[in-house]
Protein backbone atom coordinates (compact mmCIF):
# COMPACT_ATOMS: atom_id res chain seq x y z
CA UNK A 1 0.00 0.00 0.00
CA UNK A 2 1.36 3.37 -1.02
CA UNK A 3 1.61 5.88 1.77
CA UNK A 4 0.68 9.52 1.21
CA UNK A 5 4.13 10.57 2.44
CA UNK A 6 5.76 8.53 -0.34
CA UNK A 7 3.70 10.28 -3.01
CA UNK A 8 4.42 13.61 -1.32
CA UNK A 9 8.14 12.78 -1.39
CA UNK A 10 7.95 11.88 -5.09
CA UNK A 11 6.27 15.24 -5.68
CA UNK A 12 9.41 16.94 -4.35
CA UNK A 13 11.42 15.28 -7.14
CA UNK A 14 8.80 16.35 -9.67
CA UNK A 15 9.04 19.97 -8.46
CA UNK A 16 12.82 19.87 -8.85
CA UNK A 17 12.58 18.43 -12.36
CA UNK A 18 9.89 20.90 -13.34
CA UNK A 19 12.01 23.83 -12.10
CA UNK A 20 14.79 22.73 -14.43
CA UNK A 21 12.22 22.60 -17.26
CA UNK A 22 10.91 26.10 -16.58
CA UNK A 23 14.45 27.47 -16.38
CA UNK A 24 15.27 25.69 -19.65
CA UNK A 25 12.17 27.20 -21.27
CA UNK A 26 13.18 30.65 -20.01
CA UNK A 27 16.62 30.27 -21.60
CA UNK A 28 15.00 29.25 -24.91
CA UNK A 29 12.69 32.27 -24.76
CA UNK A 30 15.57 34.64 -23.99
CA UNK A 31 17.49 33.20 -26.92
CA UNK A 32 14.58 33.83 -29.29
CA UNK A 33 14.31 37.38 -27.97
CA UNK A 34 18.07 37.82 -28.51
CA UNK A 35 18.54 38.88 -24.87
CA UNK A 36 21.21 36.30 -24.05
CA UNK A 37 24.67 35.99 -25.60
CA UNK A 38 25.16 32.89 -27.78
CA UNK A 39 27.91 31.43 -25.58
CA UNK A 40 25.80 31.78 -22.46
CA UNK A 41 22.83 30.24 -24.27
CA UNK A 42 24.87 27.22 -25.35
CA UNK A 43 26.11 26.56 -21.83
CA UNK A 44 22.90 27.25 -19.93
CA UNK A 45 20.50 25.56 -22.33
CA UNK A 46 22.55 22.36 -22.19
CA UNK A 47 22.83 22.62 -18.41
CA UNK A 48 19.11 23.07 -17.73
CA UNK A 49 18.01 20.57 -20.37
CA UNK A 50 20.38 17.91 -19.07
CA UNK A 51 19.46 18.41 -15.41
CA UNK A 52 15.75 18.46 -16.31
CA UNK A 53 16.05 15.19 -18.25
CA UNK A 54 18.09 13.55 -15.49
CA UNK A 55 15.72 14.73 -12.76
CA UNK A 56 12.70 13.58 -14.72
CA UNK A 57 14.16 10.09 -14.87
CA UNK A 58 14.33 10.11 -11.06
CA UNK A 59 10.59 10.92 -11.03
CA UNK A 60 9.99 7.98 -13.35
CA UNK A 61 12.02 5.70 -11.08
CA UNK A 62 9.97 6.81 -8.09
CA UNK A 63 6.69 6.34 -9.96
CA UNK A 64 7.66 2.81 -10.89
CA UNK A 65 9.10 1.95 -7.47
CA UNK A 66 5.91 3.08 -5.75
CA UNK A 67 3.82 1.12 -8.24
CA UNK A 68 1.70 4.15 -9.11
CA UNK A 69 -0.79 3.78 -11.95
CA UNK A 70 -2.34 6.24 -14.37
CA UNK A 71 -3.44 5.29 -17.87
CA UNK A 72 -2.05 8.44 -19.52
CA UNK A 73 1.27 8.42 -17.68
CA UNK A 74 1.72 4.68 -18.03
CA UNK A 75 1.32 5.04 -21.81
CA UNK A 76 4.35 7.35 -21.84
CA UNK A 77 6.27 4.99 -19.58
CA UNK A 78 5.74 2.15 -22.03
CA UNK A 79 8.35 3.62 -24.36
CA UNK A 80 11.89 2.73 -25.41
CA UNK A 81 12.72 6.32 -24.46
CA UNK A 82 12.76 5.26 -20.80
CA UNK A 83 15.98 3.28 -21.18
CA UNK A 84 17.50 6.05 -23.30
CA UNK A 85 16.56 8.60 -20.64
CA UNK A 86 18.09 6.40 -17.92
CA UNK A 87 21.33 6.29 -19.87
CA UNK A 88 21.17 10.07 -20.36
CA UNK A 89 20.71 10.53 -16.60
CA UNK A 90 23.73 8.29 -16.00
CA UNK A 91 25.75 10.41 -18.41
CA UNK A 92 24.75 13.59 -16.56
CA UNK A 93 25.58 12.34 -13.08
CA UNK A 94 28.55 10.06 -13.81
CA UNK A 95 31.64 11.53 -15.43
CA UNK A 96 32.05 10.61 -19.10
CA UNK A 97 35.47 11.25 -20.61
CA UNK A 98 34.01 11.42 -24.13
CA UNK A 99 32.28 14.79 -24.66
CA UNK A 100 29.95 13.23 -27.23
CA UNK A 101 29.27 10.09 -25.20
CA UNK A 102 26.55 7.77 -26.51
CA UNK A 103 24.62 8.22 -23.25
CA UNK A 104 23.85 11.76 -24.39
CA UNK A 105 23.57 11.18 -28.10
CA UNK A 106 21.32 8.12 -27.84
CA UNK A 107 18.46 10.13 -26.38
CA UNK A 108 18.77 13.29 -28.46
CA UNK A 109 19.54 11.55 -31.74
CA UNK A 110 15.84 10.93 -32.34
CA UNK A 111 15.26 14.69 -32.23
CA UNK A 112 11.66 15.83 -32.35
CA UNK A 113 10.19 12.49 -31.25
CA UNK A 114 12.10 12.51 -27.96
CA UNK A 115 11.38 16.20 -27.39
CA UNK A 116 7.64 15.63 -27.89
CA UNK A 117 7.72 12.57 -25.64
CA UNK A 118 9.55 14.26 -22.78
CA UNK A 119 7.41 17.40 -22.96
CA UNK A 120 4.24 15.35 -22.84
Amino acid sequence: MIKDIEVFTLHRYYIWANKMRTDFDDILKRNLQKTIPNGQFEIESNLYMSYWYAALYVVIEGWQELGLKDDKIDTFLDSPNISLLRRYRNGVFHFQSDYYDERFLGFIRDGIKCVEWIRN
